[in-house]
């Protein structure tokens, strides 16, 4: 009898060997699986990425190109009849065509004029005597305006500012 229980264990082994390297082979398969997906996800994601930046401005060229067709027919407008109410107007237009499709791409003027002078988003270019009726520290003039987009300044404000005692 002891002959036959010894012969029961070694074919237990060889079953369980068995098992356990078909499911070895399964669990290498599913590794190769897992590595080949993510070598797919890493060039996806990298494609992603490259064509962001590549045409992640697209948006903003669609509508400054509307501004560019606007301010075309107002130079045609201008030399066709010497006409320079058509110009201002069309100049008027695209100027505003401009500002909207900067304010939908998240970029707007940084108010300044009147305002109390803020080194984080204006830069002073000039300082006069404060005027009767002017606070000190305010902004009198903007010289060249500002622009923000969302949270970051994009060009600080140039402005003049006042000092002293009012």
């Amino acid at each position: 009898m002891t002959e036959e229980g010894s012969d029961d264990v070694p074919e237990e082994v060889a079953e369980e060997e068995a098992d356990l390297e078909v499911r070895l082979e399964e669990l290498e398969k599913e590794l190769q699986y897992a590595k080949a997906e993510t070598a797919n996800a890493r060039q996806r994601a990298a494609k992603d990425r490259s064509e962001a930046l590549r045409y992640g401005t697209a948006s903003l060229a669609r509508r400054l190109i509307t501004a560019i067709d606007g301010l075309s027919k107002a130079l045609d407008a201008a030399e066709g009849d010497n006409g320079t109410e058509s110009v201002i107007e069309g100049v008027r237009l695209t100027l505003s065509g401009l500002r909207s499709a900067l304010e939908a791409e998240g970029v707007v003027q940084i108010e300044a004029l009147g305002l109390t002078f803020d080194p984080t988003c204006m830069e002073a270019m000039a300082t006069v005597p404060c005027q009767e009726g002017t606070e000190p520290g305010s902004v009198i003039e903007v010289i060249e305006q500002g622009y923000r987009i969302h949270d970051r300044v994009l060009r600080a404000a140039r402005v003049i500012v006042a000092e002293g005692e009012s």
